[in-house]
């Protein structure tokens, strides 16, 4: 199968060329696509080297799939293009996720929404992803009816760029990436502001989580925050339910979900911590407790590995689903 990875030079799209070969997805010829200043660079994948192209030449090859991480603006120009050429995208950008025509997709959670006709998916926002894995069990069983979340996001959200801040200030320099220093501080200000005062990437929780669950009665509320952490991001949640709970059955319930690990023992400092999820394709969940202050509420911490279950790996197991449903032909 050609596969085209657009954007396979940058942070995320060489952690998908890892995910790619680590799911032993069935590969036959790569087709890296990347910005003309990186064409004719070289990427490892299946123990060789295979040659950056232009977007037009990867296009020209037809592939059967293309995962894409190249920024809105690239997903906008050129996702129509390689689905004119009879090849489905699953794309990480922003830029398709809240289209009424696009599915927005989760594979455990609403997998089944995908059909023929889909020829550009969206990847949901990495906050969102593991947010909804961790509450899908619980939504079935007792109905959300509010939320309140928290994000303490890690640097490599942000890209190279944000990497390479927290590098520099860590040797004594200043960056510039960020409007203000990140190491030893925190920003409460990720992607940009919005006429109502919420950030981009806190509407994106919002809106991402209602179209994943099917349900616009949702409500929810985030606030997003940058953390001096290389890498995984750690959320606070709160949730309340339409219906009565036990804690020990909804701990239960997300430690049956699928691509769930609830590490929940607080009297033998056991928690999700972003240091032990890094490189893991599991969402964490632990100090899981009811919320005393309104009826059916509960608290929770949830932590991954933003660059792969909220990039990567979510985006090739789309790809995955795809070929189980005979979308795309190996």
């Amino acid at each position: 199968m050609k596969v085209a990875v657009v954007g396979a030079t940058g942070l995320v799209g060489s952690k998908m060329l890892k995910v790619l070969e680590e799911r032993h997805f069935p590969v036959t010829e790569l087709l890296p696509v990347a910005s003309s200043r990186s064409v004719g660079k070289k990427v490892m994948f299946q123990g060789r080297e295979w040659t950056v192209m232009s977007a037009e030449e990867a296009i020209a090859k037809k592939p059967a799939v293309a995962i894409f991480s190249a920024g809105g603006a690239a997903s906008g120009e050129l996702a129509p293009l390689f689905a004119a050429a009879g090849c489905r995208v699953v794309d990480n950008s922003s830029y398709w996720r809240m289209d009424p025509t696009k599915k927005l997709v989760v594979p455990e959670i609403n997998g089944d929404v995908l059909g023929p006709d889909d020829y550009i998916i969206a990847n949901p926002n990495c906050s969102t992803i593991q947010m909804v894995m961790a509450l899908a069990p619980l939504h079935k069983a007792y109905g959300i009816k509010r939320i309140v979340v928290s994000t303490y996001q890690s640097v490599s959200g942000s890209g190279q760029k944000g990497v390479n801040q927290l590098k520099t200030e860590r040797a004594g320099g200043e960056g510039d990436f960020y409007p203000h220093p990140i190491d030893l501080n925190t920003l409460p200000h990720i992607d940009s502001f919005l006429e109502n005062g919420y950030t981009k990437e806190e509407m994106k929780m919002v809106n991402e989580t209602r179209k994943i669950f099917r349900d616009d009665t949702i409500a929810v509320t985030a606030t997003t925050v940058r953390v001096p952490v290389w890498g995984g991001h750690s959320e606070s949640v709160n949730v309340e339910f339409l219906r009565p709970f036990e804690v020990s059955e909804a701990r239960a319930l997300m430690a049956s979900m699928p691509g769930v690990i609830v590490q929940d023992d607080p009297e033998n400092k056991v928690y999700p911590m972003p240091r032990f999820a890094e490189g893991r394709d599991e969402v964490f969940v632990g100090r899981i407790r009811r919320d005393f202050s309104v009826e059916n509420g509960l608290n929770f911490w949830c932590v991954a590995d933003n660059l792969r279950k909220g990039a990567a790996t979510n985006a090739v197991q789309i790809a995955q689903l795809l070929l189980e449903k005979g979308l795309i032909k190996d």
